[in-house]
């Protein structure tokens, strides 16, 4: 069975991401990355989903100090934006935005994969219900897949290594309803930025993902 290394964060669209890898015959490799968020809730619901989905778990911890002040998500000097639903994405880009987050992420699965002959690299990079963030958007992710195919053991000897995003032109309702086609474990999750003991129901990614299971007919079964 083909490999893939799956960038697993806990929420809602990486976890999605690693149970369609399953679903299309790949055995998953999860790699979760502590890089400064403010919490470690997502980190916990990682390990979680991927015990469940059977699926060793690569945690990396990475000391990036310059991102304390640069994002509201690994600082605290800056609070999270509470912006209405409709404008979300739709603005300048957000303060949540960590500066190269995905370019790193993408980094690491790549070596990750190429060291343990993965075929692919899974990200559950999402382009139509967003934030906004650049290094979500099909350029960008076209343009590293390029990087993965011509910086890596396995592109050289002819043998490509793929880079995988299944949800980035759905929706947050095309992604609730294809987590529940592949058995995504979604009460395991954890999407909210704040990090408190219940979601807040307030920042991007908590009104991203109610709107998805309203929009798909669902209740939530991590509420």
């Amino acid at each position: 069975m083909k490999k893939a290394v799956v960038l697993l964060s806990g929420g809602l669209d990486s976890t999605t991401a690693l149970y369609w890898a399953k679903s299309r015959g790949y055995a998953p490799v999860a790699l979760a990355v502590r890089y400064g968020q403010r919490h470690a809730r997502e980190l916990r619901a990682a390990r979680a989903v991927a015990a469940e989905a059977g699926a060793p778990l690569n945690a990396v911890t990475l000391s990036l100090p310059w991102l304390a002040g640069a994002s509201s998500l690994t600082g605290r000097a800056l609070a999270l934006p509470e912006v209405p639903l409709e404008r979300i994405g739709r603005g300048p880009i957000p303060n949540t935005y960590v500066p190269g987050r995905n370019t790193v992420f993408l980094s690491l699965a790549v070596s990750l994969a190429d060291s343990i002959g993965a075929a692919a690299v899974v990200i559950g990079a999402n382009a139509y219900d967003y934030s906004g963030y650049p290094d979500c958007r099909p350029p960008f992710l076209r343009a590293f897949a390029r990087v993965a195919r011509l910086g890596t053991r396995r592109g050289s000897e002819g043998k490509p290594l793929r880079v995988l995003a299944p949800l980035l032109r759905l929706d947050k309702k095309g992604i609730v309803r294809l987590a529940r086609r592949v058995g995504a474990p979604l009460g395991l999750t954890w999407s909210c930025y704040a990090g408190l003991a219940r979601p807040c129901g307030r920042c991007d990614s908590c009104k991203l993902r109610a709107k998805g299971f309203r929009e798909a007919g669902l209740e939530d079964p991590a509420l």
